[in-house]
């Protein structure tokens, strides 16, 4: 069996910096076991109803503005696999979860920035699913945990996203490596509570965290919803491990959570 991640993709820069972030998710693509596919949740692809893709190869979308020409420039072609598409719909159709099938939409920086560092050859097909900010976290978390059977076929599921991501409390100007007192503070409830798989806290963060409003603002919480994807597909297992967190610009988190076991 192979783990689920949550995996903060922070900003695009990340796709041509070489810094403490960049090389722990490269050797991260080393450790884990080589998956036959990867399905992944972008925080940048949002949709009503679950979309799953049916690509057969992924163009690179640019969905930024205003970053170095080096960026633009970065392809990433994964392909599709029909056959691990096919098996999300069966498992869909089993627990009565509605989906669309999209034939046509790449990658998003969401996706490509976080698999260039893990998989730089683009050699594992790559199967893209939408996010939906407006279910509640435990209808979230129910369409990950359908995919879990997956996961005994070596297919990897990553959440793409961000536990702090506020993009008006972002000070980038200043990189310094102080970070706001206000963020740690979020990031360590969030860590004693998934860590314990405290799911009614969990759901509830948006009351019950300290800061909720800062780390993830009421105009958008698209970017922490992956990890309840993540973590239901761990349903079963639900174990946790916090294996990298740093910030940059103050408070935008580079959290990263392996969900089950290798076992």
């Amino acid at each position: 069996m192979i783990p689920t991640l949550f995996i903060a993709h922070g900003a695009p820069l990340l796709a041509i910096e070489n810094n403490e972030y960049t090389q722990f998710l490269e050797s991260l693509g080393t450790t884990l076991p080589k998956p036959k596919a990867i399905v992944l949740f972008s925080a940048h692809y949002e949709s009503a109803a679950q979309k799953v893709s049916n690509v057969e190869e992924f163009e690179t979308i640019y969905d930024f503005g205003g970053f170095p020409k080096a960026l633009y420039e970065i392809k990433y072609p994964a392909k599709g696999d029909e056959t691990v598409t096919n098996e999300i719909i069966e498992l869909f159709t089993k627990q009565g979860i509605p989906y669309d099938i999209d034939t046509r939409r790449g990658l998003d920086h969401g996706a490509w920035v976080v698999l260039k560092m893990l998989y730089s050859n683009a050699d594992i097909p790559v199967i893209s699913m939408s996010v939906n900010p407006k279910l509640t976290p435990d209808k979230q978390y129910e369409i990950g945990k359908a995919l879990a059977p997956l996961r005994k076929k070596d297919v990897l599921i990553i959440a793409s996203g961000g536990t702090v991501h506020n993009l008006m409390a972002l000070k980038m100007g200043n990189d310094d490596g102080r970070i706001d007192e206000w963020a740690l503070g979020f990031d360590q409830w969030l860590e004693r509570h998934i860590t314990s798989w405290d799911l009614d806290s969990l759901f509830n963060y948006d009351t019950l965290a300290p800061a909720a409003e800062l780390a993830v603002p009421p105009y958008g919480n698209e970017h922490f919803i992956p990890l309840f994807y993540a973590m239901g597909a761990a349903d079963q297992e639900k174990s946790a491990t916090l294996v990298h967190r740093s910030y940059r610009y103050g408070n935008l988190s580079h959290s990263v959570w392996q969900f089950g076991s290798t076992e």
